[in-house]
């Protein structure tokens, strides 16, 4: 009988899947938003944000959710098979239309582990797609904006990768860019950011769930129009979807340790996302 505890195990674990799932979905969210994915490279919106974008993408709560990638991942040669595997992920994973899922190709932009993005460059590129009135606007009017809220990397990327941890840092300067002169305004555009587990955290899978549930709970959360912080956990069949979308759309980038990635990572089935300060 000893086989009995062994085989209790992965019913054990589906249950406990099932109610943080149910019990993720108890958080408030956001509803009736413009928001803007914001990634360094095709792919990074299944490996890392799926969970973000299946919950986001749920027809009954109104979002226009759209990416916004700032290089082809092109370090192979590959840009534009990667392209087109960006825009199929995207649709796999609840996105409306091709139409909202833009690759910037710019040389100041290069996939690279070892190059950092330039922040003015990351901030004048996201002014000119999401605040092109930026500089006409008076100092006693509020400022404008296009969007929402921006969806990203926090300030340790999730794997350290130069080109994640630019986005961190050039959307908060944008953001300063955008409330230059107009102090006293409330920002129109919030930054919510993935949080950076250790690595032990990164390849628990299901199993982080209820420490980040307890985390998110005893941090101090915010509620209203964007809550903070944010949390989603995707059933078993959100889960294989963002499989599917990697399987299925990134095959170019199906090496053996991506393999891995997708079956033990956190980030294919949990996302905990935190809203920014900004002035």
């Amino acid at each position: 009988m000893n086989w009995i505890p062994w085989a209790s195990v992965p019913i054990l674990l589906f249950g406990l899947w099932l109610y943080t799932a149910q019990l993720s979905s108890s958080f408030p969210t956001l509803r009736g938003k413009r928001i803007v994915l914001l990634i360094a490279h095709p792919d990074d919106e299944a490996m890392f944000f799926a969970p973000t974008l299946l919950a986001l993408t749920r027809p009954e709560l109104g979002n226009h959710v759209k990416i916004l990638c700032l290089s082809s991942g092109d370090a192979d040669g590959l840009g534009e098979i990667r392209k087109k595997e960006l825009v199929q992920s995207g649709m796999q994973l609840g996105l409306r239309s091709v139409d909202d899922i833009l690759v910037i190709e710019d040389k100041n932009f290069p996939d690279s582990m070892t190059v950092t993005w330039h922040p003015r460059l990351v901030s004048n590129l996201l002014t000119s797609a999401f605040a092109p009135k930026m500089a006409s606007v008076s100092s006693k009017e509020p400022p404008q904006a296009t969007i929402d809220a921006i969806v990203t990397f926090d300030a340790h990327g999730i794997s350290s990768h130069p080109n994640h941890k630019s986005l961190y840092t050039g959307a908060h300067a944008f953001l300063k860019a955008l409330m230059h002169r107009h102090s006293g305004w409330e920002c129109p555009i919030k930054l919510y950011t993935l949080t950076t587990t250790s690595i032990l955290r990164k390849y628990i899978s299901l199993v982080d769930a209820p420490a980040t549930i307890i985390g998110a709970v005893t941090r101090r959360k915010e509620l209203g129009a964007y809550p903070t912080p944010l949390m989603f956990i995707s059933s078993p069949v959100g889960y294989r979807t963002a499989q599917k979308s990697m399987t299925t759309a990134h095959k170019s980038q199906m090496r053996w340790f991506r393999w891995g990635w997708i079956t033990f990572s956190r980030y294919m089935i949990l996302n905990d996302l935190k809203r920014e300060k900004t002035l």
